[in-house]
């Protein structure tokens, strides 16, 4: 089968799938111009998928003045759980609520119906431990833009932004990018791509992008490309900016350190506990301003023993909180959500 030919039909399967789940989720909501306005393309194609949709797919699609609805939507057969299954699938449904990006009433559906297979006696504990998702339109958006970008990488499609950089002030600028990578980090999304403007790989935030279109334009993502590779001996997803990955030292006290070993944080990282209780905990990682602001969040429980220069911008970032000097601009850029490499 051609390699075109193949594309395509993907392209196709893609879009008939969320076709259905933008019909089912809101019934009504969308004619058939509406559809090839949200996919970029002629209502020709649109009725083709609606016709696999009737009769491939055997769903009752309805047209309405309003939009298109189904009149019954095919059911999935029964399953059974046992109590630990049904459990953690519920805890599992519910940690979702935690991501951003999942939709809220798809998830809120799921744990209504796990809750129904636990005996009456259950509900009280289940509704305090399950709670109730928070919907937002920035929420919407997110969605949204996570939809778009993973069909532009199942299509490989170039894809238009337009993006706000909160580094210069807010700048908004239109950039045409070829994404490579998806990447949830510290409760945010992220997008690797090529940066047509500035000709090199970079990382934005997704929730920074404003608005963004599928082009025509097809993109190869190169093989040399190594997600791994590209992050190197950064901390988080940040880059390093060019710097050379050193030896660092940190000592926590007993507590923190034990918080610290019980989670993976850099595939470097290594650690001994001395006859005091206290944490060595060894890395070798490019410090980026990302990391600092880790170190600062355990304030006097964790000592930098090396590299001296860290030791010393630590010691001062200290210092500044203390004398209320802090400049908020400069520390927003240098959290995980505010500077990234596309803003260099």
């Amino acid at each position: 089968m051609p390699t075109a030919y193949r594309l395509e039909e993907t392209k196709r399967i893609s879009r008939v799938i969320e076709i259905v789940q933008m019909i089912a989720v809101s019934p009504g909501r969308y004619l058939r111009r509406d559809l090839a306005e949200h996919f970029e393309i002629s209502e020709r194609m649109i009725q083709k998928d609606l016709d696999i949709i009737r009769h491939g797919l055997k769903f009752e699609l309805t047209h309405t003045p309003a939009g298109y609805i189904f009149e019954r939507v095919p059911n999935l057969p029964s399953l059974h759980f046992t109590l630990s299954e049904a459990l953690s699938l519920l805890l599992a449904v519910q940690a979702g609520w935690q991501v951003p990006g999942i939709g809220s009433f798809e998830l809120a559906a799921s744990i209504a119906r796990l809750k129904a297979l636990f005996p009456p006696e259950f509900i009280p504990l289940l509704n305090k431990v399950t709670g109730q998702p928070s919907v937002s339109a920035r929420g919407e958006h997110r969605q949204e833009m996570l939809s778009l970008l993973n069909h532009a990488m199942a299509q490989r499609c170039k894809v238009k932004i337009t993006y706000e950089t909160r580094s210069r002030g807010g700048e908004v600028s239109e950039r045409i990018i070829n994404p490579y990578h998806i990447k949830l980090h510290v409760r945010s999304w992220h997008v690797i791509a090529y940066c047509q403007n500035r000709e090199s790989v970079r990382t934005f935030k997704i929730d920074r992008i404003r608005q963004a279109s599928l082009l025509g334009d097809r993109y190869i993502i190169p093989n040399d490309f190594n997600l791994n590779d590209y992050l190197g001996d950064t901390w988080g997803i940040m880059s390093g900016d060019g710097q050379a990955p050193v030896d660092v030292a940190l000592l926590f006290e007993p507590e923190a350190g034990h918080w610290v070993i019980e989670e993976q944080w850099h595939s470097s990282q290594s650690w001994e506990e001395l006859p005091d209780g206290s944490i060595l905990f060894r890395l070798k990682l490019a410090p980026t301003p990302e990391f600092t602001n880790w170190l600062l969040y355990y304030g006097s429980r964790v000592k930098v023993m090396a590299p001296a220069f860290l030791r010393k911008q630590v010691a001062e970032e200290h210092l500044k909180a203390g004398r209320g000097e802090g400049d908020f601009d400069d520390l927003e850029k240098s959290t995980s959500d505010g500077l990234l490499p596309c803003e260099n």
